[in-house]
């Protein structure tokens, strides 16, 4: 039996936020109603490379139920009503006051059935931007994470969409929390969690560094604020290795084993780290020089072999052929896929990957259960 089964999970879904946050539900077992309007999630739109399927969708629709419905018609109004009476978990990542003005506000649901856990994602939560919309690139900016990410040249947004996910990851913690926490109290609770207030948590540190010590975080691309050296350098392929030097004896190793000149680490330059830090730029180069002489791998075994904190710069092509890579397999509308696993790996526990619904694909079903 899964660590979930018997929970039922009721989504008023989109996007990736609170589709992230059920996929794991499902994956550990729970019972996730997915509805969707005529046309669909708009995240099976977003393109086509996935067996003619969306990328977004086929990672994060696993293992649900796909009911097609519409929040504004009465008889699915009650529809939905009759489910969130029977289910454990109700969550909405619609636009801002949409779900409340289709009747299915959370503090209503909970009234209705004091067992229900109830999950709003926002984008910037009950705040003066309650109003705006919020799509993770907006939210990345408004946060100052573009602000540090990048290099000096200028600000870029994470590859990922981090708020998102963060919003996700959040949500189902606070979900687990929240079952452990009925079983002792009897009832349900309300949960609120958005996008702006999970990145700014992270952004913790350059908050702290700027309201307490008046220190801006800079835009650094590969390298770091205090350390040398620490960062990418180029082997002789012309692809990027980096390593990171902590203390005195990785520094001295380096230089003898991997620099192949001992000499270095008594030059007057580069004795301590903030003499290395200071003189950066000539540290740089004579590592560039040194790492230019091989290529990638055998640099990379070298390093590894004299125990260097180090990593490959690589790109997804680096990471499909990743020797910690995990993957799992599951069926789509279009197919079997092969994805990368969820990260946590538990005791005891077989995972079991059920298929990506079509649209629609259990609306009869549904709709016969809870009209019942």
């Amino acid at each position: 039996m899964q660590d979930l089964e018997g929970i039922l999970v009721l989504s008023l879904e989109q996007a990736v936020a609170a589709p992230l946050c059920t996929a794991r539900l499902a994956d550990a077992g729970a019972r996730v109603i997915k509805v969707e309007r005529d046309g669909g999630d708009f995240a099976r739109h977003y393109d086509r490379v996935v067996l003619d399927q969306s990328a977004y969708f086929v990672w994060l629709n696993r293992g649900k139920e796909s009911l097609v419905a519409d929040i504004k018609d009465p008889d699915d109004q009650a529809l939905l009503h009759a489910i969130a009476a029977k289910a454990d978990v109700f969550i909405q990542n619609l636009a801002p006051g949409a779900a409340a003005r289709a009747g299915l506000g959370s503090d209503s649901l909970r009234a209705a059935n004091p067992q229900l856990i109830t999950v709003d994602i926002s984008g910037y939560g009950d705040s003066s931007y309650e109003d705006m919309k919020a799509y993770d690139l907006l939210v990345q900016a408004e946060s100052g994470v573009c602000e540090l990410t990048g290099t000096p040249d200028g600000p870029a947004r994470v590859g990922v969409p981090i708020c998102d996910l963060g919003a996700g990851v959040n949500a189902h913690a606070a979900i687990l929390q929240a079952l452990f926490r009925r079983t002792r109290t009897g009832v349900g609770c309300g949960i609120r969690t958005s996008l702006f207030s999970g990145i700014a948590d992270w952004m913790s540190v350059p908050y702290l560094s700027r309201r307490y010590g008046a220190v801006d975080l800079q835009r650094l691309g590969l390298t770091h604020p205090s350390i040398a050296p620490y960062g990418a350098f180029p082997a002789r392929c012309g692809r990027f290795v980096l390593i990171s030097i902590q203390n005195e004896r990785e520094w001295r190793i380096l230089c003898r084993d991997v620099l192949e000149d001992e000499a270095i680490a008594d030059d007057p330059r580069f004795v301590t780290v903030v003499d290395r830090f200071k003189n950066r730029r000539d540290l740089d180069a004579i590592i560039c020089a040194a790492f230019g002489t091989r290529d990638r791998p055998a640099l990379l075994e070298r390093l590894r072999k004299a125990r260097i904190a180090c990593g490959a710069l690589n790109d997804v092509a680096d990471l499909a052929e990743h020797p910690a890579l995990r993957l799992v397999r599951y069926d789509t509308p279009g197919g079997s896929v092969e994805t990368i696993a969820p990260p946590n790996d538990v005791d005891g526990v077989v995972p079991s990957y059920r298929a990506v619904p079509g649209l629609g694909q259990h609306s009869s079903a549904i709709r016969a259960e809870f009209s019942a």
